[in-house]
């Protein structure tokens, strides 16, 4: 039973990994040609492919459930079409025990996937991006379309790059009072020193009596309440957020009465992200001892792109939808996943 286990383990595994490579792959590609036409200033052609690689445990990490679904079909399928999978139930080997052999090679790429998204993706998915902005001179534009804002006080903030260091590129800096705006300054760099900010390189326009007064400073002390850790968060999309930041940033918006729903979404969808991988594992599973049984290996990769693509349609479709009737972000992840369950394990019950 043990090389059983190990045979067929062995072969889910291997036509996971092998369909892993091969979406990335494409995923690659396809970025690298959306990159070309962002060229500007030094992010040359080189830059961009770093800026691929860097964000390269992102996209193995998005990849990893269609991965397993297709992996799963083409393996599974290559030993029903040997009669493999006949000859093992033939033997004595139970329907459930099967599933557990394919399920074993699916957790282990599962903590991959976990460790990945929650320790690699925030800091190579930010890293990425500050550097591409720094390259292409985002840092030199005073409040640019792109960076994050933040208000303290009579005091609304611009930065426009954050790095995971802490180091911030392009600060502008708004004061108003009653209404007025009574300072402007903005500083190429601003370091963390532990309870301050330092404020580099930068110039300081303030508006007296209908006349405005420019100087320019080396360095500034900056005294604020924001933290680079706070930074990151406000700076990165939900998605590149591990799940303790993105619970951590959710309920502080909350607090704020503000709208977390989008990283609420983003949460669940980490959190869920093994029972979304077993539940698709277990569609393909009850497919080849089901529907696709006797079927060609295309249409087994034909199938099981449709069913990633309206799983992802569902789950994109749920979520601006809880947004609009009011119901909770957790139903809008769980339903799909919950449904690819059930079906799954009543396709199993009906061909066990």
């Amino acid at each position: 039973m043990r090389i059983l286990s190990r045979y067929l383990s062995s072969v889910v595994a291997g036509s996971i990994l092998l369909v892993l490579m091969v979406i990335v792959s494409m995923d690659v590609l396809a970025a690298v040609i959306d990159g070309a036409g962002e060229i500007k200033g030094d992010y040359t052609f080189v830059e961009v492919l770093k800026y691929v690689g860097t964000t390269l445990p992102g996209r193995i990490y998005e990849n990893i459930p269609l991965s397993a679904l297709i992996g799963c079909l083409i393996g599974l399928g290559i030993l029903a079409g040997n009669s493999e999978l006949v000859v093992m139930r033939a033997a004595g080997v139970s329907l459930l025990r099967m599933v557990s052999f394919v399920l074993r090679p699916v957790l282990t790429i599962i903590i991959f996937g976990v460790l990945l998204g929650e320790f690699a993706v925030p800091y190579t998915d930010q890293l990425a991006e500050g550097r591409k902005m720094l390259l292409r001179g985002e840092q030199e534009r005073i409040a640019s379309a792109s960076g994050l804002w933040n208000r303290e006080g009579s005091e609304f903030i611009h930065i426009n790059v954050v790095l995971p260091n802490g180091k911030l590129f392009g600060v502008t800096r708004y004061r108003f009072d009653e209404g007025r705006i009574e300072q402007v300054s903005f500083s190429t760099e601003a370091r963390y020193l532990g309870d301050h900010w330092l404020e580099e390189e930068g110039r300081v326009t303030r508006f007296v009596d209908e006349r405005a007064e420019t100087d320019t400073f080396v360095t500034r002390r900056w005294n604020s309440d924001l933290a680079p850790d706070l930074l990151r968060l406000v700076s990165m999309p939900p998605a590149s957020l591990s799940m303790a930041n993105l619970y951590d940033y959710a309920a502080f918006l909350e607090g704020q009465e503000q709208d977390a729903t989008n990283h609420w979404l983003a949460f669940w969808r980490k959190a869920m992200q093994p029972l979304t991988t077993i539940s698709l594992v277990l569609v393909a599973v009850s497919f080849i001892f089901g529907p696709l049984r006797e079927a060609t290996m295309g249409f087994r990769i034909f199938a099981g792109v449709i069913i990633g693509i309206a799983f992802n349609t569902s789950q994109q479709f749920l979520g601006p939808a809880s947004l609009v009737y009011g119901f909770e972000p957790f139903l809008a992840v769980l339903l799909p996943v919950l449904l690819c369950a059930l079906v799954g394990l009543w396709l199993l019950r009906r061909a066990a």
